[in-house]
């Protein structure tokens, strides 16, 4: 077959067509677009706002009812969503379990006791109590950057060396977990408890950063 001027002309402009598609593809102009923000490239001064704005959204949960009831100033414990002083004359004793005959399980059992007022319970082993004398773990009075350096603090959150260790702590105890189950008519802390805990590990995984 003989080729005229017209098919070479046609050849050359499709290789040329060819090899500049090709170049295009080699430089990324037919890849699809990235977004060139790496997950998990956050720089050291965002990782430390990410965790102490985690930590201080928690902290509403933890300076709820619920929880700071059993974590008060003082050694009378506090009851009521209003937070007032437990009544009958109660107080926390060396152990954090009340004294002679005022020990917090004389009133309180096992499992929350039905009708309006009466007290409530938690099946654990240790009983209902509040935190023994010689680590108060306080949380009503403090801000929230007080408390979140207080649950860093070994001499103040019952031994815990770390942090991710002191959030264990709310994984496991069956006093915390009632929080979200507290009977009779009482309100619920201001968020879940799946997304207080992942605010906690949010907190935590950033460094356990403490807001101001």
């Amino acid at each position: 077959m003989r080729f005229t001027n017209i098919s070479y002309l046609k050849l050359a402009v499709i290789g040329i067509a060819v090899f500049a598609l090709a170049g295009f593809a080699w430089t990324g102009g037919l890849a699809p677009r990235v977004d060139n923000t790496v997950v998990g490239s956050l720089g050291d001064a965002d990782r430390e706002a990410v965790s102490a704005a985690a930590f201080k959204e928690a902290s509403k949960v933890l300076f709820s009812a619920r929880c700071a009831n059993c974590h008060p100033a003082g050694d009378i414990p506090t009851q009521g969503d209003a937070m007032t002083p437990h009544a009958q004359g109660v107080t926390r004793g060396k152990d954090g379990k009340g004294v002679y005959g005022m020990k917090c399980t004389t009133c309180h059992q096992s499992e929350n006791l039905e009708g309006d007022h009466l007290p409530p319970g938690v099946n654990t082993a240790a009983g209902w109590h509040m935190p023994p004398a010689d680590q108060k773990m306080v949380f009503q009075g403090l801000t929230a950057g007080q408390l979140c350096r207080q649950l860093k603090d070994p001499t103040k959150n019952g031994g815990r060396k770390t942090a991710k260790e002191a959030i264990h702590h709310l994984e496991e105890d069956p006093l915390v977990h009632w929080g979200w189950n507290p009977g009779n008519g009482r309100t619920l802390p201001p968020m879940s408890y799946k997304d207080f805990m992942a605010k906690m590990h949010e907190w935590v995984e950033n460094g356990a950063a403490c807001p101001e």
